[in-house]
């Protein structure tokens, strides 16, 4: 039920994002923007991608509020495996051009040709990266 209200409230949002504001809910390009203030040029965009992201923020805290549990995460303790994992993600988003709400949230929706080449290769390069994590390097990691 949490990854279908998850699920809902995503999709929720491109469609607010596009809707009132004529952009794209890709968390790279507001994170960018925000951060660089490249879109402060323009009137109120600073605004909305600063209050996406602080809702982005938010949300962990509002759910651990309203469960009395804290989100759970099972991601790996191994600090210099998540710190490469981290780099390898940015750098994929960087010559992708995009990350995966910006692809296959919102590109796959608009049915961008580009995103729909960038889903495949970022999901195939995770059933690779899955596939040697779990069969090749298991124990390992």
């Amino acid at each position: 039920m949490a990854s279908l209200l998850g699920g809902v409230l995503i999709g929720l949002s491109a469609v607010m994002a596009m809707a009132l504001f004529g952009r794209i809910a890709g968390i790279t390009g507001i994170v960018t923007q925000t951060m660089w203030a490249k879109a402060a040029h323009r009137a109120g965009d600073w605004s909305w991608r600063a209050a996406f992201l602080l809702g982005l923020l938010a949300a962990p805290l509002l759910y651990a509020l309203a469960t009395g549990s804290p989100v759970e995460q099972t991601v790996s303790g191994n600090l210099p495996l998540m710190a490469v994992a981290g780099l390898l993600v940015g750098f994929g988003t960087a010559l992708g051009s995009g990350c995966t709400s910006g692809h296959g949230v919102c590109g796959l929706a608009r049915l961008s040709p580009r995103s729909l080449v960038s889903v495949l290769v970022f999901m195939g390069v995770a059933v690779a990266t899955v596939t040697i994590a779990r069969h090749v390097l298991a124990g390992v990691l």
